[in-house]
């Protein structure tokens, strides 16, 4: 089985395609910068890592409504 498994992440965001844009755009930033916020994580790439400090709660969406003010 895959971890972090699509139900334990869909329960982190709103659907299925915010959670796509978020874990790519982490994904390039941990190319860029490898800031990595878990400890050890499970996955090789970048994109795995992503989805991980998704699932642990250390990635916080904010809409732009809401960076606005």
């Amino acid at each position: 089985m895959l971890y972090p498994s699509i139900d334990l992440l869909i329960t982190k965001l709103d659907s299925k395609y915010t959670l796509v844009t978020v874990a790519a755009k982490r994904a390039r930033q941990l190319q860029v910068k490898n800031d990595l916020t878990i400890e050890k994580p499970l996955s090789k790439k970048f994109v795995g890592k992503a989805l991980e400090e998704i699932a642990a709660g250390h990635i916080e969406v904010v809409s732009e409504e809401e960076a606005a003010q």
